[in-house]
């Protein structure tokens, strides 16, 4: 009996010797400090809703159809308005004041007793024939006219004032108000009164604010490198826009009758 007694005496005497120690309390306290905040942050995650972590939908964050379209449209490039360029050749260039004698010459149009200078390129097939006119970027037609002139007329809108313009086509596949994506196939190559030694072809044109500019100089260039370039408002081809008007009516006037066989 006596050494049995002796067992749990033992026994709470080595309990009181542990919790002696200095370092006991501390520990057990940061131990249950530590088990407790575990616990409190769980329960707290596992009670809170998406919406309270500032998760949910808002409207006035979701990217709308316009958004993706001005994403769309800063990433493009101009392209040529053909689908094969290796197919085409550039009969009469555009008329750039800052250029040699002999490449302002090739980019005069000669018509009747008139010359104009060349506000875009005229585009033809090497083999001669009609191709495919494409759009060279995404955007809205605003303006489709019949125009023996000069070709009939497709205008496309980017917006911020920069357009393309697509003269001396046939079979026009867009009305006015459609929006036409890149390649997207718009006409086909035609004639034109204004340019007749062109044969079949295509006029193209890229215009900021109604002053056109080269189309080879931004070819594979974006929309953004035109929006900041300053252009030249001294040129004379800003006033194309008045030569023609004159120049079509000197044609109505004389030949009522002409009509461009597309």
């Amino acid at each position: 009996m006596r050494e049995e007694e002796k067992k749990p005496s033992s026994r709470k005497l080595n309990m009181k010797r542990f919790f002696k120690k200095k370092w006991i309390f501390p520990a057990v306290y940061i131990a249950a400090a530590a088990i407790l905040l575990t616990v409190f942050l769980w329960s707290q995650n596992r009670a809170q809703t998406p919406e309270e972590f500032g998760y949910e939908p808002n409207p006035d964050r979701q990217m709308s159809e316009n958004d993706a379209l001005e994403v769309s449209k800063s990433v493009e490039q101009f392209k040529w308005p053909v689908t094969d360029v290796d197919a085409v050749e550039v009969k009469t260039p555009f008329y750039d004041s800052t250029a040699t004698k002999e490449e302002q010459e090739a980019a005069i149009i000669d018509y009747g007793n008139s010359f104009q200078p060349n506000t875009g390129i005229d585009i033809v097939a090497k083999n001669g024939e009609t191709f495919d006119v494409v759009a060279s970027m995404s955007g809205t037609v605003n303006r489709v006219e019949e125009d023996s002139f000069l070709g009939n007329v497709i205008v496309i809108d980017h917006g911020n004032g920069i357009e393309t313009r697509y003269q001396s086509v046939k079979d026009i596949q867009v009305s006015v108000g459609d929006k036409v994506s890149q390649g997207q196939m718009l006409a086909k190559a035609g004639r034109s009164l204004l340019n007749e030694e062109a044969g079949v072809h295509t006029h193209f044109e890229i215009r900021k604010n109604n002053i056109p500019v080269n189309p080879l100089n931004y070819f594979e260039k974006s929309l953004e490198t035109l929006e900041k370039d300053q252009l030249d408002t001294s040129s004379d081809n800003g006033n194309e826009e008045a030569d023609e008007a004159e120049e079509q009516e000197n044609i109505d006037n004389n030949n009522p009758n002409n009509v461009v066989d597309n």
